[in-house]
Protein backbone atom coordinates (compact mmCIF):
# COMPACT_ATOMS: atom_id res chain seq x y z
CA UNK A 1 0.00 0.00 0.00
CA UNK A 2 1.28 3.42 -1.00
CA UNK A 3 -0.45 5.32 1.48
CA UNK A 4 2.05 6.45 3.81
CA UNK A 5 4.54 7.53 0.92
CA UNK A 6 2.04 9.30 -1.19
CA UNK A 7 1.33 11.80 0.90
CA UNK A 8 4.80 12.53 1.56
CA UNK A 9 5.35 16.71 0.78
CA UNK A 10 1.74 16.73 -0.99
CA UNK A 11 0.47 20.17 -0.43
CA UNK A 12 -3.43 19.74 1.18
CA UNK A 13 -6.46 22.89 1.28
CA UNK A 14 -8.39 21.79 3.78
CA UNK A 15 -11.76 23.67 4.13
CA UNK A 16 -13.21 22.97 7.90
CA UNK A 17 -10.13 22.58 9.38
CA UNK A 18 -11.24 23.93 12.46
CA UNK A 19 -13.66 21.01 13.07
CA UNK A 20 -14.12 17.64 14.55
CA UNK A 21 -13.18 15.62 11.29
CA UNK A 22 -11.32 18.64 10.12
CA UNK A 23 -9.23 18.35 13.05
CA UNK A 24 -8.54 14.68 12.83
CA UNK A 25 -7.81 14.59 9.16
CA UNK A 26 -5.56 17.25 9.50
CA UNK A 27 -3.57 15.59 12.47
CA UNK A 28 -3.36 12.45 10.25
CA UNK A 29 -2.14 13.98 7.07
CA UNK A 30 0.25 15.53 8.63
CA UNK A 31 1.57 13.43 10.88
CA UNK A 32 2.26 11.32 7.03
CA UNK A 33 4.21 14.54 5.88
CA UNK A 34 1.50 16.53 3.78
CA UNK A 35 1.74 19.98 3.98
CA UNK A 36 -1.83 21.43 5.11
CA UNK A 37 -3.57 24.40 4.53
CA UNK A 38 -6.63 24.49 6.72
CA UNK A 39 -9.33 27.50 6.12
CA UNK A 40 -12.14 27.71 8.66
CA UNK A 41 -13.86 29.73 10.69
CA UNK A 42 -12.59 29.96 14.31
CA UNK A 43 -13.45 26.43 16.22
CA UNK A 44 -17.00 26.44 16.50
CA UNK A 45 -17.52 24.54 20.02
CA UNK A 46 -15.54 25.47 23.47
CA UNK A 47 -13.81 22.98 24.21
CA UNK A 48 -12.54 22.04 20.79
CA UNK A 49 -10.14 19.30 19.68
CA UNK A 50 -8.86 22.03 17.29
CA UNK A 51 -7.51 23.79 20.50
CA UNK A 52 -7.00 20.69 22.63
CA UNK A 53 -4.61 19.02 20.15
CA UNK A 54 -3.23 22.61 19.02
CA UNK A 55 -3.20 21.50 15.22
CA UNK A 56 -2.68 25.16 14.46
CA UNK A 57 0.90 23.68 15.00
CA UNK A 58 0.94 21.28 12.65
CA UNK A 59 -1.14 23.00 9.80
CA UNK A 60 -0.97 26.94 8.09
CA UNK A 61 -4.06 27.87 9.59
CA UNK A 62 -5.90 30.20 7.92
CA UNK A 63 -9.07 31.93 9.72
CA UNK A 64 -11.59 32.63 7.08
CA UNK A 65 -15.81 32.35 6.05
CA UNK A 66 -15.89 30.16 3.06
CA UNK A 67 -19.35 32.84 2.09
CA UNK A 68 -16.54 35.25 1.55
CA UNK A 69 -15.39 34.19 -2.24
CA UNK A 70 -12.44 36.86 -2.58
CA UNK A 71 -10.94 35.69 0.96
CA UNK A 72 -11.09 31.95 0.07
CA UNK A 73 -10.04 32.74 -3.82
CA UNK A 74 -6.89 34.52 -2.19
CA UNK A 75 -6.00 32.04 0.16
CA UNK A 76 -6.46 28.62 -2.51
CA UNK A 77 -4.48 30.57 -4.92
CA UNK A 78 -1.60 31.20 -2.26
CA UNK A 79 -1.67 27.82 -1.01
CA UNK A 80 -1.19 26.43 -4.54
CA UNK A 81 -2.59 23.01 -3.48
CA UNK A 82 -2.04 19.82 -5.17
CA UNK A 83 -5.38 18.12 -3.53
CA UNK A 84 -8.19 19.89 -1.77
CA UNK A 85 -10.87 18.51 0.48
CA UNK A 86 -14.13 20.09 1.43
CA UNK A 87 -15.45 19.50 4.99
CA UNK A 88 -16.55 23.28 5.80
CA UNK A 89 -20.12 23.13 6.72
CA UNK A 90 -23.17 24.08 8.99
CA UNK A 91 -22.97 20.25 10.04
CA UNK A 92 -26.18 19.58 12.09
CA UNK A 93 -29.82 19.49 11.62
CA UNK A 94 -31.15 21.07 14.57
CA UNK A 95 -29.14 24.17 14.01
CA UNK A 96 -30.52 24.05 10.08
CA UNK A 97 -34.42 24.40 11.28
CA UNK A 98 -32.81 27.70 13.73
CA UNK A 99 -30.85 28.89 11.23
CA UNK A 100 -31.96 27.99 7.50
CA UNK A 101 -30.25 30.65 5.39
CA UNK A 102 -27.07 30.92 6.93
CA UNK A 103 -27.22 26.48 6.35
CA UNK A 104 -27.92 26.77 2.69
CA UNK A 105 -25.42 30.04 2.33
CA UNK A 106 -22.64 28.11 3.97
CA UNK A 107 -23.24 24.59 2.50
CA UNK A 108 -24.30 25.50 -0.79
CA UNK A 109 -22.88 29.20 -1.74
CA UNK A 110 -19.38 27.88 -0.07
CA UNK A 111 -19.38 24.90 -2.21
CA UNK A 112 -19.94 27.72 -5.53
CA UNK A 113 -17.25 29.67 -3.71
CA UNK A 114 -15.15 26.73 -3.23
CA UNK A 115 -15.39 25.34 -7.33
CA UNK A 116 -15.18 28.43 -8.42
CA UNK A 117 -12.00 29.71 -7.12
CA UNK A 118 -10.93 26.14 -8.16
CA UNK A 119 -11.06 27.02 -11.69
CA UNK A 120 -8.44 29.60 -11.25
CA UNK A 121 -5.66 27.19 -9.31
CA UNK A 122 -3.72 25.43 -12.25
CA UNK A 123 -1.75 23.25 -9.53
CA UNK A 124 -5.00 21.12 -7.92
CA UNK A 125 -5.12 17.85 -8.90
CA UNK A 126 -7.83 16.01 -7.29
CA UNK A 127 -10.81 17.55 -5.26
CA UNK A 128 -13.04 15.60 -2.28
CA UNK A 129 -15.98 17.68 -1.43
CA UNK A 130 -17.73 15.93 1.42
CA UNK A 131 -21.49 15.93 1.81
CA UNK A 132 -23.59 13.81 4.08
CA UNK A 133 -25.67 10.71 4.13
CA UNK A 134 -28.69 12.77 4.50
CA UNK A 135 -28.31 13.86 1.04
CA UNK A 136 -30.75 10.94 0.00
CA UNK A 137 -34.42 11.30 -0.53
CA UNK A 138 -34.65 9.25 2.62
CA UNK A 139 -37.50 6.45 2.19
CA UNK A 140 -37.28 4.82 5.66
CA UNK A 141 -36.03 1.63 4.05
CA UNK A 142 -33.85 -1.42 5.24
CA UNK A 143 -31.48 -1.78 2.64
CA UNK A 144 -28.50 1.05 2.37
CA UNK A 145 -28.58 3.78 0.07
CA UNK A 146 -26.33 3.06 -3.41
CA UNK A 147 -24.70 6.11 -4.93
CA UNK A 148 -27.49 6.52 -8.10
CA UNK A 149 -30.25 6.94 -5.69
CA UNK A 150 -32.58 9.96 -5.75
CA UNK A 151 -31.30 13.01 -4.08
CA UNK A 152 -33.38 15.30 -1.52
CA UNK A 153 -33.58 16.63 1.95
CA UNK A 154 -36.43 16.67 4.61
CA UNK A 155 -34.69 19.00 6.46
CA UNK A 156 -32.65 22.97 5.47
CA UNK A 157 -29.11 20.68 6.00
CA UNK A 158 -30.09 17.43 4.22
CA UNK A 159 -31.93 19.22 1.39
CA UNK A 160 -28.59 21.61 1.73
CA UNK A 161 -26.30 18.47 1.15
CA UNK A 162 -27.93 17.43 -2.08
CA UNK A 163 -27.73 21.15 -3.24
CA UNK A 164 -24.37 20.32 -2.59
CA UNK A 165 -23.58 17.14 -4.86
CA UNK A 166 -25.99 18.90 -7.43
CA UNK A 167 -23.39 22.08 -7.52
CA UNK A 168 -20.41 19.51 -7.88
CA UNK A 169 -21.92 17.72 -10.57
CA UNK A 170 -23.04 21.24 -12.66
CA UNK A 171 -18.87 21.94 -12.15
CA UNK A 172 -17.48 18.75 -13.05
CA UNK A 173 -19.64 18.83 -16.26
CA UNK A 174 -19.60 22.50 -17.14
CA UNK A 175 -16.13 23.12 -16.33
CA UNK A 176 -14.07 19.93 -15.04
CA UNK A 177 -15.75 17.39 -18.14
CA UNK A 178 -14.02 13.79 -17.26
CA UNK A 179 -13.77 13.63 -21.31
CA UNK A 180 -11.73 16.83 -21.09
CA UNK A 181 -8.95 15.97 -18.41
CA UNK A 182 -6.36 16.35 -21.17
CA UNK A 183 -7.26 20.48 -20.76
CA UNK A 184 -7.80 20.33 -17.12
CA UNK A 185 -5.79 17.92 -15.31
CA UNK A 186 -8.48 18.25 -12.90
CA UNK A 187 -10.71 15.13 -10.76
CA UNK A 188 -13.29 15.85 -8.68
CA UNK A 189 -15.64 13.32 -6.24
CA UNK A 190 -18.26 13.51 -3.59
CA UNK A 191 -18.19 11.57 -0.44
CA UNK A 192 -21.00 10.58 1.90
CA UNK A 193 -20.72 9.13 5.17
CA UNK A 194 -22.81 8.49 8.05
CA UNK A 195 -23.07 9.63 11.89
CA UNK A 196 -19.67 9.52 12.79
CA UNK A 197 -18.39 9.32 16.16
CA UNK A 198 -15.37 9.81 18.34
CA UNK A 199 -13.12 11.36 20.96
CA UNK A 200 -13.21 15.04 20.37
CA UNK A 201 -16.46 15.71 19.58
CA UNK A 202 -18.08 18.83 21.45
CA UNK A 203 -21.08 19.78 19.29
CA UNK A 204 -24.20 20.04 20.65
CA UNK A 205 -27.44 18.28 19.64
CA UNK A 206 -25.35 15.05 18.92
CA UNK A 207 -25.84 12.31 20.91
CA UNK A 208 -22.81 11.03 21.78
CA UNK A 209 -20.85 14.41 22.38
CA UNK A 210 -24.07 15.37 25.11
CA UNK A 211 -23.42 12.16 26.65
CA UNK A 212 -19.56 12.55 27.21
CA UNK A 213 -20.59 16.21 28.36
CA UNK A 214 -23.06 14.42 31.22
CA UNK A 215 -20.33 12.05 31.55
CA UNK A 216 -18.09 14.22 32.46
CA UNK A 217 -20.01 16.02 34.60
CA UNK A 218 -21.05 13.07 36.47
CA UNK A 219 -24.79 13.73 35.53
CA UNK A 220 -27.74 11.78 33.94
CA UNK A 221 -28.22 11.51 30.37
CA UNK A 222 -31.00 12.54 28.60
CA UNK A 223 -32.06 10.51 25.64
CA UNK A 224 -34.68 11.74 23.25
CA UNK A 225 -35.22 9.79 20.68
CA UNK A 226 -34.08 6.07 21.96
CA UNK A 227 -35.67 3.94 19.24
CA UNK A 228 -34.04 5.75 16.22
CA UNK A 229 -31.34 3.54 14.28
CA UNK A 230 -28.22 5.21 13.10
CA UNK A 231 -24.92 4.00 11.28
CA UNK A 232 -22.42 4.84 13.77
CA UNK A 233 -18.99 4.34 12.45
CA UNK A 234 -15.73 5.75 14.16
CA UNK A 235 -14.94 9.18 12.36
CA UNK A 236 -11.32 7.38 11.40
CA UNK A 237 -13.38 5.18 9.11
CA UNK A 238 -14.50 7.69 6.40
CA UNK A 239 -11.76 10.02 6.77
CA UNK A 240 -9.49 6.45 5.48
CA UNK A 241 -11.95 6.72 2.77
CA UNK A 242 -11.56 10.06 1.86
CA UNK A 243 -7.80 9.83 1.90
CA UNK A 244 -7.86 6.73 -0.42
CA UNK A 245 -10.44 8.58 -2.91
CA UNK A 246 -8.02 11.50 -2.95
CA UNK A 247 -5.15 9.20 -3.38
CA UNK A 248 -6.60 7.47 -6.50
CA UNK A 249 -8.21 10.44 -8.14
CA UNK A 250 -4.65 12.21 -8.27
CA UNK A 251 -2.85 8.96 -9.02
CA UNK A 252 -6.01 7.44 -11.68
CA UNK A 253 -7.24 10.42 -12.83
CA UNK A 254 -11.18 10.34 -13.79
CA UNK A 255 -11.81 6.21 -13.59
CA UNK A 256 -12.37 7.63 -9.70
CA UNK A 257 -14.14 10.75 -10.34
CA UNK A 258 -18.25 10.95 -9.36
CA UNK A 259 -20.25 9.55 -6.03
CA UNK A 260 -18.95 7.70 -2.95
CA UNK A 261 -20.56 6.26 -0.05
CA UNK A 262 -18.46 5.49 2.88
CA UNK A 263 -21.15 3.68 5.68
CA UNK A 264 -20.42 1.46 8.37
CA UNK A 265 -21.31 -2.31 8.27
CA UNK A 266 -25.14 -3.58 9.37
CA UNK A 267 -24.07 -4.84 12.67
CA UNK A 268 -23.08 -1.36 13.44
CA UNK A 269 -26.52 0.06 13.10
CA UNK A 270 -27.85 0.51 16.29
CA UNK A 271 -30.93 2.33 18.46
CA UNK A 272 -30.04 5.25 20.16
CA UNK A 273 -30.57 3.62 23.60
CA UNK A 274 -28.20 0.77 22.74
CA UNK A 275 -25.81 3.16 22.16
CA UNK A 276 -25.98 5.37 25.72
CA UNK A 277 -26.36 1.82 27.60
CA UNK A 278 -23.04 1.07 26.09
CA UNK A 279 -21.60 4.14 26.80
CA UNK A 280 -22.63 4.18 30.57
CA UNK A 281 -21.40 0.75 30.96
CA UNK A 282 -17.71 1.26 29.69
CA UNK A 283 -17.81 4.74 31.68
CA UNK A 284 -18.77 2.97 34.89
CA UNK A 285 -19.01 4.57 38.18
CA UNK A 286 -22.46 6.13 38.62
CA UNK A 287 -22.96 6.35 34.86
CA UNK A 288 -27.07 6.21 34.35
CA UNK A 289 -29.47 7.90 31.61
CA UNK A 290 -33.42 8.44 31.54
CA UNK A 291 -35.75 8.82 28.43
CA UNK A 292 -36.82 12.55 28.02
CA UNK A 293 -39.25 14.32 25.55
CA UNK A 294 -37.92 15.11 22.00
CA UNK A 295 -36.64 17.99 21.29
CA UNK A 296 -39.21 18.59 17.95
CA UNK A 297 -37.52 18.72 15.49
CA UNK A 298 -37.69 15.97 12.69
CA UNK A 299 -35.00 13.30 11.96
CA UNK A 300 -35.17 10.82 9.82
CA UNK A 301 -35.65 7.58 11.83
CA UNK A 302 -33.44 5.26 9.72
CA UNK A 303 -31.28 5.72 7.10
CA UNK A 304 -28.01 3.68 5.79
CA UNK A 305 -25.37 3.58 3.16
CA UNK A 306 -24.46 0.51 0.78
CA UNK A 307 -20.86 1.01 0.39
CA UNK A 308 -20.32 -1.73 -1.79
CA UNK A 309 -18.73 0.35 -4.40
CA UNK A 310 -16.10 1.82 -2.04
CA UNK A 311 -15.34 -2.02 -1.05
CA UNK A 312 -14.81 -3.02 -4.31
CA UNK A 313 -13.24 -0.28 -5.88
CA UNK A 314 -10.51 1.56 -3.19
CA UNK A 315 -10.41 -2.28 -1.00
CA UNK A 316 -12.25 0.83 2.01
CA UNK A 317 -13.90 -1.55 4.51
CA UNK A 318 -14.31 -0.81 8.23
CA UNK A 319 -11.88 -1.59 10.69
CA UNK A 320 -13.74 -1.44 14.61
CA UNK A 321 -16.90 -2.59 14.88
CA UNK A 322 -19.42 0.07 17.07
CA UNK A 323 -18.24 -1.91 20.25
CA UNK A 324 -14.57 -0.91 19.74
CA UNK A 325 -15.95 2.78 18.25
CA UNK A 326 -17.03 3.09 21.51
CA UNK A 327 -13.80 1.98 23.30
CA UNK A 328 -11.86 4.65 21.68
CA UNK A 329 -14.27 7.33 22.47
CA UNK A 330 -14.18 6.20 26.36
CA UNK A 331 -10.53 6.06 26.13
CA UNK A 332 -10.13 9.38 24.66
CA UNK A 333 -12.78 11.44 27.16
CA UNK A 334 -11.36 9.39 29.85
CA UNK A 335 -7.62 11.00 28.96
CA UNK A 336 -9.14 14.41 28.75
CA UNK A 337 -10.53 14.24 31.92
CA UNK A 338 -7.34 12.76 33.36
CA UNK A 339 -5.53 15.94 31.32
CA UNK A 340 -3.22 13.77 29.15
CA UNK A 341 -1.85 14.91 26.13
CA UNK A 342 -4.68 14.19 23.07
CA UNK A 343 -2.81 15.29 20.50
CA UNK A 344 -0.90 12.49 21.28
CA UNK A 345 -3.83 9.96 21.83
CA UNK A 346 -5.40 11.38 18.84
CA UNK A 347 -1.67 10.01 17.22
CA UNK A 348 -1.92 6.96 19.05
CA UNK A 349 -5.31 5.68 17.71
CA UNK A 350 -4.63 6.85 14.27
CA UNK A 351 -1.74 4.78 14.46
CA UNK A 352 -4.16 1.79 15.65
CA UNK A 353 -6.15 2.04 13.49
CA UNK A 354 -3.88 2.41 10.43
CA UNK A 355 -2.15 -0.67 11.27
CA UNK A 356 -4.88 -2.98 10.85
CA UNK A 357 -5.08 -5.30 7.97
Amino acid sequence: MTFLNFWQGKKVFLTGHTGFKGSWLSLWLASMGASVTGFALAPPTNPSLFELANISSVVDSVIGDIRDFPVLKSAILKAEPQIVFHLAAQPLVVESYKHPIETYQTNVMGTVHLFEALRSCESVRSIVNVTSDKCYENQEWVWGYRENEPLGGYDPYSSSKACSELVTSAYRASFFNPDEYEKHSKTIATARAGNVVGGGDWARHRLVPDCVRALLAVEIISVHNPVAIRPWQHVLEPLKGYLSLAENLFESGVQYSGVWNFGPDDCSAKPVEWIVKKLCEKWGGQAAYQVVADHGYHEAGYLKLDSSKAKSLLNWHPKWNLDQSLDKIVEWSMGYRDKKDLAKLCLQQIEEYATLS
